[in-house]
């Protein structure tokens, strides 16, 4: 069974925000969430490198292991789900995540900032597949028919990838060995590198 991943490959990031969007729109996630969010470092300096974040839907995920009614499950595909009937807004999940992927509709404390919201991979919820409970709790399930996350397929210079993880990992592999080097180097030809100095 494929275990589905994403990938961003921040040499092709152009920070356009078109996965974020994509995601807004084809989820109709609500005003003040943002499943996706796009992350730049050295904004307008030598370097400067821009990825697209979200849930990484983590083998071990620490939202699953911190939360105290054990809402999170995980797909045959590998993909990290949680369930908002059970969801009491603790936000112990939000704590407990690296990837800041767990997002509340309002802000407060215990209880009253609402149920919690993430990136589902497009993979909809625990309610019938295609349902309209399901989209309007969770969103499309493009999954469920075949395809991929639309933040990946409308990513205009392919820099996020989706899919199977090591099918992506094997094209990543190749786009390094193609350019010479990974995200590592600072810059491009002629620019700032962490290669030691030769002098």
């Amino acid at each position: 069974m494929a275990r589905m991943k994403f990938l961003c490959d921040a040499d092709r990031c152009i920070e356009c925000n078109a996965c974020v969007t994509a995601c807004k729109n084809e989820h109709e996630v609500p005003w003040g969430i943002n499943r996706r969010r796009v992350v730049t470092i050295n904004d307008g300096k030598p370097g400067e490198r821009s990825v697209s974040m979200a849930c990484m839907h983590c083998t071990d995920a620490p939202c699953a292991a911190v939360c105290p009614v054990n809402c999170f499950y995980t797909t045959a595909d590998a993909v990290v789900l949680h369930s908002k009937d059970l969801c009491i807004g603790c936000g112990y999940c939000f704590y407990a995540c690296p990837f800041g992927a767990p997002q509340y509709p309002k802000v407060g404390n215990f209880g009253s900032r609402g149920k919690m919201d993430k990136c589902t991979y497009c993979a909809g919820g625990p309610e019938a597949d295609g349902s309209e409970a399901e989209f309007v709790k969770y969103g499309a399930n493009r999954l469920a028919e075949g395809k991929l996350p639309l933040c990946a397929e409308m990513c205009s210079t392919k820099s996020l990838l989706a899919g199977d993880g090591e099918i992506i990992a094997q094209i990543y592999k190749e786009r390094v060995a193609k350019r010479g080097y990974g995200s590592g180097r600072l810059g491009l030809a002629g620019g700032v590198s962490r290669e030691p100095s030769r002098r």
